[in-house]
């Protein structure tokens, strides 16, 4: 697909699924760098940049945060990579790399992924952003597949309100609309398979349901260069969140 079609199914839908975006060989040696920086590094991270699903039980490892910080190889892939020229491609303008994510569902107790809109924690205007999903392993509807809610991202921002997931505290309280349902699309991938989504698109993930396997994946968030973050807005969100844990 070229950079035009792409451009244009993005504009459309809202998202994109990017079969074999990384080769096998690229997806192991992902796998293999976050291994051993969960072995050395994990313990030394500050609490709000780790997430468990069950508090204190590291078996449960559910989400790391702005890996760029703490490896240069995370950040090479977030700052100079396919993934910041196809974030350009998409945003039609230079892009700045803001976080390298890490996310998990644990077997059994991986929870669901409310439906919600990453724009609502962004706080931007104009709202250029575009989030990324690297599959690390082969996920389907067992273990947590990801659906997005084609055109949604053409609709403006949704209502969110506080909910109990770790990691996702926002979600619509109002979704499941026949609107929503209707254009739903759930997404089966393979190791190396991209998913890549506007800021305003309307997306959820199932939970685990499996008892033994993992769903292991990437995030890339980039945001235009032309996206102006609303300072004030985002400190108050944060400090009201803050207060309701």
């Amino acid at each position: 697909m070229d950079a035009l079609k792409i451009k244009r199914s993005f504009d459309e839908d809202g998202y994109l699924h990017m079969p074999g975006f990384l080769k096998r060989d690229q997806v192991a040696e992902i796998n293999q760098k976050l291994k051993a920086f969960i072995i050395s590094k994990i313990s030394k991270l500050p609490p709000e940049h780790v997430k468990f699903e069950a508090k204190g039980d590291p078996s449960t490892l559910k989400m790391l945060q702005d890996l760029q910080l703490y490896d240069t190889f995370f950040a090479d892939i977030l700052f100079d990579s396919t993934f910041t020229r196809l974030a350009e491609v998409l945003l039609e303008e230079k892009v700045i790399g803001k976080t390298l994510e890490y996310f998990n569902k644990p077997p059994k107790i991986g929870k669901a992924t409310p439906p919600h809109q990453d724009g609502y924690y962004f706080m931007l205007n104009p709202m250029s952003a575009v989030t990324m999903w690297m599959a690390l392993e082969e996920v389907d509807q067992e273990n947590g597949w990801v659906s997005y809610v084609r055109g949604s991202h053409k609709k403006g921002m949704r209502d969110h309100s506080l909910t109990q997931t770790p990691g996702f505290s926002q979600g619509i309280p109002d979704f499941g609309l026949p609107s929503d349902l209707e254009n739903e699309v759930y997404f089966p991938v393979q190791p190396g398979d991209l998913l890549v989504h506007h800021a305003l698109t309307i997306h959820r993930a199932s939970p685990n349901t499996s008892s033994k396997r993992s769903r292991k994946a990437l995030g890339l968030i980039y945001f235009g260069d032309s996206a102006m973050e609303d300072v004030a807005a985002k400190a108050a969100y944060v400090k009201a969140l803050n207060q309701s844990t």
